[in-house]
């Protein structure tokens, strides 16, 4: 093991004996291995190379009292792929959180779009097993709120008060047409939207309407906003992985990175000092970043932690139905009341008999019941959320420190001979300035002047998101009231009946059935009355 450890210590001395040797010789005596360099970094032959060093006096910035390798030509070359050496620097310090940020995004909206779908399908079995009349008259009412939910969550201009007022003003002639004046319906198309109108003035579904309209508003903005969020961070990475340079910066990183080529340096590495004022000057407008990235995974994280229980979209969507059969419910209580008001707003309608469409189903589900079971922990969206933040919060000071990890771990010597800029030395001496604008007044490298407007819009999207963040995180809402079953876990809706649930039929084809709700923090179950309908 000694052994080995001290061949790669006397290789490393020898190595930096020799870069130090070579910046002491009047310079090179062969530029073949420039040459050689630089048709492979810039892909082929390029005619114009010298042989053997010589003095370049129309060198802009690889000025050297040395012979040089180097012309005009290449210096201009060299400064383009210092540039794009950079660019790719850049992008590789970014990838892991690009992909971080892009893969979730991806995967929340993949989750959203799965439970959205779920909740849909909860929604159209409990009209199949429960108001099966009406079942198919209904699902196009149940596709068309669903879909504006996506259509919402996903960043269309939709209006949510607006779906979940046109879901009930629908649901409402079929609820008065199978449960209110069962037995005929109506063929006047005109009757139907007399009392799709009247159904907000009668309010036949009591204040769950506005229930719905709270539960939505809290859980699916805060979704929206987290999504939107989450977009803006892989614009603001995309921005900064090909961030312009200044003059003055391509002049610096020429310097640092390719004018000891010209010397013939091929294998030396800038000094930690000079790295650092070189990428601190250069990247300093996008250090300027940091405080608003770090503001902007905090709200992230704020608004995440508050989306839970009833302002968490899972537990809304996958609990609308209950709202549903609940207004259904409502309805029904009050059916005589709201009869006497329809024939009072639109008359009485002239009956005409008709067999309404029933809804086809896989009989199992009848068979088993609705059944919803609870989602295991790791699988839920809330989780999923959580894993997340606490992965981007260790990127929370990515832009403060980014040009100290280039130099670190990509671009500097770790210690011994350097390149200064100028020549190989033992260390840089000069001045090393912190991190920002405000410090690079006295940077010796680079000259920083004023800020950089693409950086100045991006700061300005990450203040605006941050806002929306602050402002999305759910509060308590006027609408909101004890909801029996909005608190709990669908366990089972049974097609058994027994004196014990209060279970019977009427002569009238209803048939009255229970559903058992699991309250997960008592642990205890409760049964809330759900009326079927042949």
């Amino acid at each position: 093991m000694m052994d080995a450890q001290t061949c790669r210590m006397g290789c490393r001395c020898l190595l930096l004996l020799a870069l130090v040797g070579a910046a002491r010789n009047e310079g090179v005596q062969s530029c073949e291995e420039v040459r050689k360099l630089f048709q492979w970094r810039l892909v082929g032959v390029v005619k114009g190379l010298p042989d053997s060093p010589r003095a370049g006096p129309d060198l802009q910035v690889c000025i050297s009292k040395k012979p040089t390798c180097c012309t005009r030509k290449m210096e201009e070359r060299y400064q383009i792929a210092a540039r794009q050496d950079m660019e790719q620097v850049l992008q590789t310090s970014s990838l892991t959180l690009k992909l971080l940020i892009s893969r979730n995004a991806a995967a929340f909206q993949e989750t959203l779009e799965n439970l959205i779908r779920q909740a849909e399908n909860y929604t159209s079995i409990l009209f199949c097993n429960t108001y099966r009349n009406m079942a198919l008259e209904a699902a196009a009412s149940v596709q068309e709120f669903f879909t504006d939910i996506g259509l919402y969550v996903f960043g269309a201009d939709v209006n949510p008060e607006e779906f979940v007022n046109r879901f009930f003003d629908n649901l409402f002639p079929l609820v008065y047409n199978h449960l209110i004046n069962p037995g005929v319906t109506d063929s006047s198309l005109e009757y139907s939207e007399c009392i799709r109108m009247a159904r907000r003035d009668i309010s036949p579904f009591g204040n769950i309407p506005k229930r719905v309209m709270g539960q939505l508003g809290r859980s699916l903005l805060p979704s929206r906003t987290f999504l939107q969020a989450l977009n803006l961070a892989i614009e603001v990475i995309n921005t900064t992985d090909h961030l312009h340079f200044s003059k003055e910066c391509s002049r610096a990183l020429l310097r640092m990175q390719y004018c000891p080529h010209c010397q013939g340096l091929t294998l030396s590495k800038p000094c930690m000092g000079y790295c650092l004022n070189v990428m601190r000057g250069c990247l300093a407008h996008m250090t300027e970043l940091n405080p608003h990235w770090h503001a902007y995974i905090q709200s992230l994280e704020k608004l995440s932690d508050a989306m839970h229980g009833t302002y968490d979209i899972e537990h809304v969507l996958l609990n609308f139905h209950l709202l549903v059969n609940d207004a259904m419910i409502q309805a029904h209580l009050d059916g005589q009341k709201l009869l006497e008001q329809v024939n009072k707003i639109c008359g009485r309608p002239t009956r005409t008999p008709t067999q309404s469409p029933r809804c086809s189903f896989d009989g199992s589900k009848e068979k088993h019941g609705l059944k919803i079971s609870a989602r295991h922990g790791e699988e839920t969206l809330a989780n999923r959320r959580k894993e997340f933040i606490n992965s981007l919060r260790l990127y929370r000071t990515f832009y403060g420190g980014l040009a100290d990890q280039i130099c670190v771990n990509e671009l500097a010597a770790a210690d011994g001979p350097c390149w200064n800029g100028e020549d190989i030395v033992k260390s840089y001496t000069q001045h090393v300035v912190g991190n920002g604008i405000k410090a690079q007044t006295g940077n010796p490298e680079v000259k920083v002047k004023g800020m950089d407007p693409m950086i100045n819009q991006i700061i300005d999207k990450l203040k605006h998101v941050i806002q929306l963040l602050q402002g999305r995180s759910p509060k308590p809402n006027k609408w909101e009231l004890p909801l029996g079953s909005g608190d709990g876990m669908v366990e089972q809706v049974s097609g058994d009946c027994d004196d014990e649930d209060g279970c019977g039929a009427s002569g009238s084809g209803e048939v009255k059935r229970t559903l058992k709700i699991t309250d997960c923090k008592s642990n205890t179950t409760s049964k809330v009355l759900i009326l079927k309908y042949n």
